[in-house]
């Protein structure tokens, strides 16, 4: 099993920008594939970004596509935020599985592993 931990939120005005980090108790090149989801204070789920570390594959949501990019070093997951909008508000959540479930990568019910979530707040 895999223990993910988030940090980085916080508030920011619209325009600006943040980074969010998911810390795993494994290196995350022993992880299938990971993601980052986020739920908004309307309590929709989004899956915004998954990353595949031994291919290097990277999917991202079309509401973040060319605003947010994934980065990785050996234990960590990062989550560059720009250009933010007051829409991005939400608690993100990163999330990982070990081994392929054959579900796709935006899918939640694929991921075993949950961060505990750090609050992002956008004003206008």
């Amino acid at each position: 099993q895999v223990q993910l931990v988030e940090s980085g939120g916080g508030s920011v005005q619209a325009g600006g920008s943040l980074r969010l980090s998911c810390a795993a108790s494994r290196r995350i090149r022993f992880i299938h594939h990971v993601a980052w989801f986020r739920r908004t204070p309307g309590n929709e789920r989004e899956a915004i970004t998954g990353f595949y570390p031994a291919s290097g594959l990277t999917y991202y949501a079309d509401s973040v596509k060319g605003r947010f990019t994934v980065s990785r070093d050996n234990t960590k997951l990062y989550l560059q935020m720009n250009s933010l909008k007051p829409e991005d508000t939400a608690m993100y959540y990163c999330a990982a599985v070990l081994a392929s479930t054959g579900r796709n990568w935006n899918d939640p019910s694929g991921y075993t592993a949950w961060g505990q979530g750090t609050q992002v707040t956008v004003s206008s």
